[in-house]
């Protein structure tokens, strides 16, 4: 073991100042003790200690752990979302848990739990985690290589102490600033709720009589046959849904040659179009902001254009509201096939005062929401 000197000029392995996923001993397989599956872990760091196993419960075949222990996430997307967290607290000071989890125990006399925390959770470190992953699809772990090989330069325990007390500070602020954004997100749910679904009487008319447009490129087209990988002069933009780590339709970045653009052109999209996945996350809603480029749907997705007369917003809001009822197929990945379901799907529609009162309010919530969002990012910064 390298000495506090060597530490703290050279930079050195994680496995020459932390040991990995300790085993259990005979007296702990006989023990009542804490019990932490994956969903019992955040991305905050918070671990929901209410479950337990008895005495008697087998426990081999689980993850071993004690107080002070690091647990970090292998598996995807929970590895690339932040899982993981600092244990302690335990039932009789020992748990086990989830196999996906990576155990770290750190050596007090050079390391603290702490400082492996957040080195665990820093951007850098996952990005390598992730390019470090094996597996197939959806299956993908972080190799134990890559954590006893990752290389740290190790300041002094007091530095390490005065900066894990900031770095929780940071987020502690962090955290409380999230649970604001979803009290307001809530506002806006129950406001939408409380004008347009509560007692209400509002006329309600299909889909298609509120949208100028509404198409979905169907299986089997043109495009498939015609995609690059980087865009050049004469290639337009693909939008595509991705799933994994972004809630929201996340805008891909594939492109087609103009020809294709042109057999394809009723599939066409731009700024202010609203964007909705089809397939496996049915449902989620993105609009194209004014700066979009314009480019077609994949497959994936189904394209709406409000009639002018609609408030963006409302529309939005609504959709969400409403989108459950429609029709899928499929068993493993969910699709909605037939767009004609959803051009019948009941849209109540409010008065144009009705409709501009809500985007308003809606409005002013994002403000907020906006300035809290700001607020997260400089702590981050401040954290990195």
């Amino acid at each position: 073991m390298p000495n506090q000197s060597e530490l703290q000029n050279n930079l050195i392995k994680l496995e020459d100042c932390c040991s990995f996923n300790p085993r259990a001993n005979k007296d702990s397989l006989s023990k009542e003790c804490s019990f932490i599956p994956m969903s019992a872990v955040s991305e905050n760091g918070l671990v929901d200690l209410s479950n337990s196993l008895s005495a008697q419960d087998p426990k081999k075949g689980f993850s071993y752990f004690e107080n002070g222990d690091v647990l970090f996430a292998k598996i995807t997307p929970c590895m690339e979302n932040g899982k993981g967290a600092i244990v302690d607290n335990l039932l009789n000071g020992f748990g086990f848990g989830s196999t996906e989890f990576h155990v770290i125990r750190a050596n007090s006399n050079v390391i603290l739990p702490e400082w492996v925390y957040f080195l665990t959770k820093s951007d850098n470190f996952r990005k390598k985690a992730e390019s470090a992953m094996t597996g197939s699809a959806g299956q993908k772990r972080v190799p134990l290589t890559f954590l006893k090989n990752y290389r740290i330069s190790l300041p002094s325990l007091q530095e390490q102490k005065n900066n894990s007390k900031i770095l929780f500070k940071i987020q502690k602020i962090q955290m409380h600033l999230e649970n604001l954004l979803n009290i307001l997100d809530l506002s806006i749910k129950s406001r939408f709720v409380e004008m347009f679904h509560k007692k209400q009487s509002i006329k309600s008319v299909n889909l298609e009589e509120v949208c100028s447009s509404i198409v979905r490129e169907p299986f089997g087209s043109a495009l498939k046959k015609d995609i690059f990988v980087d865009k050049d002069e004469q290639s337009i933009k693909i939008y595509e849904q991705k799933h994994a780590i972004r809630k929201d339709c996340n805008i891909g970045s594939y492109y087609i040659s103009k020809d294709t653009f042109e057999e394809l052109k009723r599939f066409k999209c731009g700024p202010g179009d609203i964007l909705m996945s089809c397939s496996g996350t049915i449902g989620e809603l993105y609009q194209l902001p004014e700066e979009a480029e314009v480019g077609i749907i994949n497959q994936a997705l189904c394209k709406f254009t409000p009639k002018k007369e609609i408030n963006s917003e409302y529309f939005l809001a609504e959709m969400n509201h409403i989108i459950g009822h429609v029709g899928t197929q499929g068993s493993s990945i969910k699709n909605i096939v037939a767009v004609s379901q959803i051009k019948k799907l009941q849209f109540l529609l409010p008065t144009d005062k009705r409709q501009t009162e809500y985007a308003c309010f809606v409005k002013q919530v994002n403000k907020s929401k906006f300035a809290i969002q700001k607020s997260i990012e400089k702590l981050e910064i401040l954290k990195k």
